[in-house]
């Protein structure tokens, strides 16, 4: 294959360019690539706005390379190390997830930490299927179970066989999220008035559930995170981006996930928000989607309800503090000047939906 013919990649960005030289070397020396390999090449994954991925290739060699993003990082955060330690833990017992190949923290290879994985063929579906596809309803049922299967499949990994208990602390996992979440929201609060928040906030506080289980979780489990194999899109053959990995309570990964997951009948600027394929004929509702999680579990998801709003708000806030910094002249970026409205619509769907009998 040629790399750069792949669908949805770009050439590297200038500002993003590496030394893809001592990269080959590196890799050599690692017996990831034989002592002949020749130049290695490069493209870019155009989306995501935390850590840089590239699709990297040597002859018959392919391979994804992950890398911090540009300036400075909060502690912790974007972490090469804890995502390539979880990959190496987790992919013998859940394949989907990519095995890695080198996890590096030398910073003359090419300045930064980063580590290779094996690179998986597939396309991650958003707002729609890639062009000339031929939807029919039968497609989205054939996802909706998929991405159910794979949930529960990684919530079958048992934690402590597998070395990943290291990776979390699930005593208080869901009341550590929720109040990091409302002091979230709170620092990054602006002048404008976002109605419910308050009632919203208040709510979570008063009904976080007790988790009946502890799991290895995504953290981030959604339909764009998960790759489809072309040309029918009915299999996943991986899922990526494990850097907020975790273990903690399993219902947390489905609620994240029903926050992306948008109805034909949602509000209008909910769609607007987030539009995703998911509104098409065919797909599970999201009532659907947690009774096949409790068929396929045997875990009871009595209390949706709570995981799916704090999904709602986890959002909100997200986009809250994307919306903080555009208030204060941080970033100039356009896109960010609706993200007011977006974050009173997130937050007037949690209300609704708290009171939803």
């Amino acid at each position: 294959m040629d790399i750069r013919t792949v669908p949805g990649i770009m050439p590297v960005r200038e500002e993003d360019q590496l030394d893809w030289e001592e990269l080959r070397k590196y890799l050599v020396r690692e017996g990831v690539l034989p002592a002949d390999s020749g130049p290695l090449i490069a493209v870019q994954f155009p989306t995501g706005a935390s850590n840089l991925t590239y699709l990297i290739q040597s002859g018959e060699f392919v391979a994804v390379l992950r890398r911090p993003p540009h300036g400075p990082l909060p502690p912790r955060a974007h972490d090469m190390g804890r995502e390539s330690s979880i990959l190496a833990r987790l992919h013998p017992h859940f394949p989907k997830a990519p095995k890695p190949y080198a996890y590096c923290e030398d910073p003359l290879v090419i300045g930064v930490p980063f580590f290779v994985m094996e690179y998986r063929p597939g396309v991650p579906l958003d707002d729609a299927f890639p062009e000339g596809f031929a939807y029919a309803p039968e497609v989205g049922r054939a996802i909706s179970e998929r991405a159910i299967q794979a949930l529960a499949e990684l919530h079958a990994v048992d934690p402590v066989a597998s070395g990943l208990i290291q990776f979390g602390k699930p005593e208080g996992f869901l009341r550590r999220q929720v109040d990091g979440w409302i002091e979230r929201f709170h620092r990054s609060r602006t002048d404008e008035d976002v109605p419910h928040a308050d009632a919203v906030m208040a709510w979570l506080s008063a009904h976080v559930p007790e988790s009946r289980d502890v799991t290895v979780i995504h953290n981030d489990f959604k339909l764009n995170n998960m790759l489809f194999a072309p040309p029918a899109y009915h299999d996943i053959v991986g899922i990526v981006d494990w850097e907020m990995a975790t273990v903690g309570d399993p219902l947390f990964d489905l609620g994240v996930m029903l926050s992306y997951w948008t109805e034909p009948s949602d509000p209008p600027a909910l769609q607007a928000l987030f539009p995703s394929v998911t509104t098409l004929e065919g797909f599970y509702s999201r009532r659907e989607m947690a009774e096949r999680y409790a068929e396929e579990t045997g875990r009871s998801v009595h209390d949706m309800k709570f995981y799916y709003v704090f999904g709602v708000f986890k959002l909100a806030v997200i986009l809250q503090q994307i919306y903080v910094r555009y208030k204060m002249g941080k970033t100039s970026d356009a896109r960010f000047a609706r993200f007011g409205d977006g974050i009173r619509a997130l937050v007037e769907h949690a209300r609704a939906e708290i009171d939803h009998p």
